[in-house]
């Protein structure tokens, strides 16, 4: 994701009041006795945000043009946290270690994703981790917390790479925990601005979209 991608997160006061979320894609097939079919289009959610309701100010909306300039509207994605969704944990707690299972050990494989599973008594979807915050991820092996030292992450990808002398064993449960961004850009090449309408309290819609692999 390198190619037209810039290593930037948008700041996070501007963020923290965006609107959105996850959204997927369902084909619902109407049967003739009154039943339906769901089949599933997407595999895995796509996220959609709109920064404009986190303007708050004039300093806001020059800062917020700015970034839309630097990348140059959707030419080029970045990084923006969710202000709901960002960690390994539960919203609210600490991130653990243990917060999420990336693998199981087989004696020789090194390389692991970050992965965060969401699941209840019903089901459960998982999903990769690509943008971790650089210097947030732990790691532990069957439970024994890894040093700093012992393995290595690739804040542009997600991949854990665990030194050599801490292969996991076979069996072993590997478990990590990260704060993550996710990877969009803008869904517009133009931002309409209007001062007397800003002033006024109405905000220009500035929409984000999730970059999918």
């Amino acid at each position: 994701m390198s190619d037209g991608f810039h290593e930037v997160r948008l700041p996070l006061r501007l963020s923290l009041g965006a609107s959105g979320g996850p959204g997927r894609r369902t084909e619902i097939v109407a049967l003739s006795n009154g039943g339906e079919t769901r089949n599933a289009r997407w595999a895995d959610a796509r996220r959609r945000y709109d920064v404009g309701t986190g303007l708050r100010g004039l300093d806001d909306l020059y800062e917020l043009t700015a970034f839309f300039e630097a990348r140059r509207g959707q030419l080029y994605g970045f990084r923006f946290r969710d202000p709901v969704d960002h960690t390994s944990a539960a919203y609210g707690q600490a991130v653990s270690a243990i917060d999420q299972v990336i693998g199981s050990g087989d004696g020789t494989t090194t390389l692991f994703e970050l992965i965060k599973t969401y699941k209840d008594a019903g089901g459960a979807t998982a999903r990769r981790i690509e943008k971790p915050v650089e210097g947030s991820v732990v790691v532990t092996i069957d439970g024994t917390p890894l040093n700093p030292g012992a393995f290595t992450v690739d804040p542009t990808t997600g991949q854990v790479s665990i030194m050599p002398e801490f292969t996991p064993a076979p069996g072993a449960e590997v478990t990590a925990g990260y704060e993550f961004d996710i990877p969009v850009r803008f869904d517009t090449d133009r931002i309409e601005i209007s001062l007397a309408a800003f002033k006024a309290g109405s905000v220009p819609s500035v929409p984000l979209v999730e970059i999918r692999p």
